[in-house]
């Protein structure tokens, strides 16, 4: 089992940046892909991007692509999610999520349903 947490969340005008940490602990010693995803009122959880067990692979929605940037320290149990040109739109319930991965496959998943383990989300509100 694998406990992941989020921080970093809050409020910031169109324009800004923030960057959303995800800290695990728990049974880290096996290996996993992770992934941001987020959620607005009414609307379906949405993939942002994801990354692979050793950071060597990464990948973005392109509704962020180009703003969004994922990093992760295996050493620290951490994955980042830095986030810049924030628009009204991003504003959403962001979660953080793992997925086992065994066999360290170069690769992360864009659906939810992949990911064995979540957050309990952060809140980020963007202003116009």
């Amino acid at each position: 089992q694998v406990q992941l947490v989020e921080s970093g969340g809050g409020a910031v005008q169109a324009g800004g940046s923030l960057r959303l940490s995800c800290t695990a602990s728990g049974d880290t010693r096996s290996f996993y892909f992770m992934g941001w995803f987020r959620q607005a009122p009414e609307r379906e959880r949405e993939f942002l991007g994801g990354v692979s067990w050793n950071g060597g692979t990464t990948g973005y929605a392109d509704s962020v692509k180009g703003r969004f940037t994922i990093s992760r320290d295996n050493a620290k149990k951490t994955m980042s999610l830095q986030m810049d040109s924030l628009k009204p739109e991003d504003t959403a319930n962001y979660f953080c999520a793992a997925g086992d991965d065994p066999f360290k496959t170069d690769t992360y998943y864009d659906t939810p349903d992949a990911y064995d383990y979540w957050g309990q989300g952060t809140q980020v509100t963007v202003s116009s």
